[in-house]
């Protein structure tokens, strides 16, 4: 399962790919194949290059370079992590689209990319014309930081800017298409560019459901996954999209469209001393304010904007202190567990007009979630594996939006209204032979419960071996009887659990892979891939560590060596992670 927030929240948009035959031979660029067919002979070159996280980037980039070929351009659209430094210089005409992941980091298919950008022997770029496109989350403190990092970068080598870098929140199509509007001619600008010959074909590529027209499916299944004294609360969910003409693949993510809770919408507009029937624009049309504040609007997590403005209108000198140091870290505690309706409890001498709200409130966003099901096992469903938020904090309960949305308010006479999110890093090996290992405690079991599926359904004689774990085996080894059935019969050929709670010293994933990791490292030897799923900022950390440590260990590899052979992997994709 993903986080119910994410660096890039924005529709992906497939384009048609295809190889341009015989041009760039062994580069293995990714070509878009548009309404039309270009001559490559003396086509100027656009080299567009995406980090990403979870697919946006990826999206753009064949946007754009489908948009450049009908300029008679002839696009490359890469990952980051499928070039070289020395390549960069030999780009003279280069475009850089990127997310930002989390607090400023690099996605991870950027990361060597960069590093090598910022080394002692990173080229100078003075043939280099460019332009970036930065996604990112305004409610993160270092918003677009990779964007930014990669222009100043880019400028510092010798670089010359084109066009200025554009910033995307998490509604980025608008701007994100004038970028290409704008800086597609003048990359174009001077070129002895090729005609384009129209095919015919309307077909673009494109589905006909997405963020903008989600597909109104229906729910077929909402089953408790844990145990009832567990002290979590995980679910499984099918839904149907027989008739969508949508389709997915292992590793993909679905995206759900929530609504809010109709009883916290009501109680923001009790502290807000309204009645939710006044008449506000939304949109171009005018609509009552708990539909808004229901349908439209952000309304759990407090934008920074509104933090901002209550501190203002408050004084209050706690509030405005944190502000003004700048201490992330310290308002991230102070806000910690607080919703919206929190701060307007705790502050109700603030005075804010349904318009005023409003004004300050986020956008309500889409959730991905990482898929369970395989399509070759399910073509009309989808599965999820979701665990709901619920806490109590500050004198109040308190409940996620997306995942109590799922299981509390959506019935089998509901539209869930939901889109796929592509992610062609993260899939099962091309080669059914190749070992997998799959790392994913918790709920991010679920991208790993559809990769078995596609191997039975594939018929893949490959080794799988799956580390799980969670707080306690009687309460929380979700889909328990599904896994031993797979382990029985063969398709699971190793399972190690790490149940954190069930002894005095904690054991989680790491530590089961230090204790195989000899064996582990011999499958990444035979050619094995090496997945991870679930939490990013703890997990992945660790169990990232503790491969670096096996590989160095059983090895015989010195710390350098290691980090190459770990760099290889991320390269080949036998590296790859599915983390939030």
């Amino acid at each position: 399962m993903k986080s119910p927030f994410i660096p890039e929240n924005a529709p992906f948009s497939e384009i048609q790919r295809a190889w341009l035959s015989g041009f760039f031979a062994g580069m293995h660029s990714h070509m878009i194949q548009s309404a039309g067919s270009v001559n490559p002979a003396n086509a100027r070159t656009l080299h567009i290059l995406y980090g990403s996280q979870t697919g946006n980037s990826e999206s753009l980039a064949h946007d754009t370079a489908a948009r450049a070929k009908s300029h008679g351009l002839l696009p490359v659209a890469k990952s980051m992590d499928e070039v070289e430094i020395g390549q960069l210089a030999q780009m003279e005409y280069l475009l850089i689209i990127t997310s930002t992941y989390g607090e400023g980091a690099m996605p991870d298919n950027a990361e060597m990319l960069w590093e090598a950008a910022n080394g002692d022997n990173a080229p100078r770029l003075e043939n280099v014309k460019y332009s970036v496109l930065a996604l990112g989350d305004t409610s993160y403190d270092l918003f677009c930081q990779a964007g930014i990092d990669w222009d100043n970068r880019l400028s510092a080598l010798g670089a010359k800017r084109i066009f200025d870098r554009v910033d995307c929140d998490v509604d980025f199509e608008t701007p994100a298409e004038k970028w290409i509007s704008e800086v597609i001619p003048l990359m174009a600008e001077g070129a002895a560019t090729v005609a384009v010959v129209d095919t015919g074909s309307q077909d673009n590529g494109k589905p006909a459901y997405n963020r903008k027209n989600p597909f109104p499916a229906k729910l077929l299944a909402n089953r408790l996954l844990t145990a009832e004294h567990s002290s979590k609360e995980t679910r499984h969910y099918e839904i149907s999209i027989a008739g969508s003409g949508l389709s997915y693949e292992a590793g993909d993510a679905l995206c759900v469209v929530p609504t809010n809770c109709p009883d916290l919408v009501a109680q923001i507009v009790k502290a807000l001393g309204c009645t939710g029937s006044e008449d506000e624009p939304v949109g171009g049309e005018l609509m009552p304010l708990s539909e808004a504040l229901r349908t439209h609007f952000e309304i759990k997590t407090p934008s920074k904007e509104l933090v901002e403005e209550i501190a203002r209108r408050s004084g209050d000198q706690q509030l405005n202190a944190l502000l003004q140091a700048g201490d992330k870290d310290q308002l991230s505690d102070y806000l910690w567990g607080r919703d919206t309706l929190d701060l307007l409890l705790q502050f109700p001498s603030v005075e804010l007009s349904a318009a005023e709200f409003l004004a300050l409130l986020k956008p309500l966003q889409h959730r991905a979630y990482s898929i369970s099901s395989s399509s070759k096992q399910h073509p009309d469903a989808v599965h999820l594996t979701v665990a709901s938020v619920r806490y109590d904090a500050h004198g109040r309960h308190h409940k996620g939006v997306c995942s109590t949305y799922l299981a509390d308010l959506v019935d089998a006479d509901s539209d869930v209204k939901i889109f796929f999110t592509p992610n062609n890093n993260f899939r099962v090996p091309a080669d059914d032979n190749l070992p997998m290992i799959m790392v994913g405690p918790g709920t991010g079991i679920a991208p790993f419960r559809a990769f078995l599926q596609e191997r039975r359904a594939r018929n893949a004689n490959g080794k799988n071996w799956l580390f799980f774990g969670d707080r306690n085996a009687a309460t929380d080894f979700i889909y328990r009887n599904e896994i031993e059935d797979m382990q029985a019969t063969g398709i699971l050929t190793r399972l190690d659990l790490a149940f954190s709670r069930d002894q005095e010293q904690k054991i989680y994933v790491q530590d089961r892979m230090k204790e195989h990791g000899a064996e582990l490292f011999a499958w990444l030897e035979q050619g094995g891939y090496f997945f991870v799923c679930g939490d990013a900022y703890r997990m992945a950390k660790d169990v990232d560590q503790a491969l670096h440590d096996i590989i160095r260990e059983h090895g015989k590899l010195t710390l350098v060596d290691t980090v190459e052979y770990v760099n290889n992997l991320k390269k080949e994709k036998r590296y790859v992670r599915d983390v939030y």
